[in-house]
């Protein structure tokens, strides 16, 4: 359910209706203003939500015909891109159409709410490469995105004609994107496909996890390597959903390791002196949006994935 009342502040009145009657009132005002649970919550811990008038715990139950008066927090400015250089942030190859870079941890692709460190587009900006104007204003160029704790290999437009074709692109699955990832266990069959739909979490906020009716979302995995506590394999995404790699893995009970959100031991990840997931961007291949040819662009693995392997392997 969206809410006709989402993306502005100021007060909003309205009677429960009959389908939220008997819901937690934190979730009922997440679901009539179009707020995530945990703002919800906030909004109501500060009383900005009464019911009839009267403050009310998160835990309330509301009552269908009982009027809600909420008041909305002012929205957030819109994020700006700032150009900012990225120390470790190596551009692989660049020409008047596209920009292909190879992220390190901790870069977000773009610019977004709540996120105050470095992007991908503000450190290009840095060094001089111009964006294409298509998209919002924050994430201008950019076709596809990696989780800010996953490095590798990702694309940027520089022109409209490379922004228009490669979007088609990556939605028509025309792009071939290659993972490699360390998971905990060994996978069985060593070989297989992983076909699970994905969809927002339902009761934790930024995560996301298999539910039924969520996205079509395809995984095709490869054992390349067995260890005693864990296998490194190479992956082939056939959909892109946020975070699919590693709620695919730790829906089977092999989550990668270091990915302490989804469920990986800390123990393993403290050994490993890891404190992120153990999952690389390693190759991109899709046809040059002006040349019509092949390209392929591999990212070799950063130093706190090098040194977890070396740790598995010894």
């Amino acid at each position: 359910m969206t809410s006709a009342f989402a993306g502005g502040g100021g007060q909003r009145s309205l009677p429960v209706p009959d389908g939220l009657d008997g819901m937690r009132l934190d979730q009922a005002v997440s679901r009539l203003f179009g707020l995530s649970r945990t703002a919800a919550a906030a909004l109501v811990d500060a009383g900005d939500a009464l019911v009839d008038g009267v403050t009310r715990p998160n835990s309330h139950k509301v009552k269908a015909g009982s009027w809600l008066e909420v008041t909305l927090p002012a929205p957030p400015a819109p994020p700006t891109v700032v150009p900012q250089a990225v120390p470790g942030l190596r551009v692989i190859y660049a020409d008047d159409d596209i920009v292909v870079v190879d992220k390190p941890v901790g870069v977000a692709a773009h610019p977004s709410p709540g996120w105050t460190g470095p992007t991908v587009i503000g450190a290009l900006a840095a060094i001089g490469h111009r964006i294409s104007t298509s998209g919002a204003a924050e994430r201008q160029g950019v076709v596809h995105r990696l989780d800010v704790g996953t490095t590798g290999v990702m694309v940027v437009a520089k022109s409209e004609q490379a922004y228009t074709a490669l979007k088609r692109a990556f939605k028509y699955r025309d792009v071939e994107k290659r993972y490699h990832a360390v998971v905990q266990g060994h996978l069985d069959p060593l070989r297989g496909t992983i076909d699970a739909p994905i969809d927002r979490h339902p009761t934790h906020d930024y995560r996301w996890a298999v539910v039924s009716g969520g996205k079509p979302s395809i995984t095709h995995y490869d054992t390349l390597e067995a260890f005693p506590a864990a296998s490194l394999v190479d992956v082939r995404l056939e959909t892109g959903r946020t975070h699919q790699i590693r709620v695919h893995f730790s829906t089977l009970r092999h989550p990668c390791v270091g990915d302490l959100t989804y469920g990986a031991d800390p123990t393993l990840s403290a050994r490993l002196r890891l404190d992120r997931q153990w999952l690389h961007a390693r190759e991109l291949s899709f046809l040059h949006p002006r040349t019509g040819e092949e390209v392929r662009f591999v990212s070799d693995y950063p130093d706190d994935l090098e040194r977890a392997l070396r740790i598995l392997r010894d």
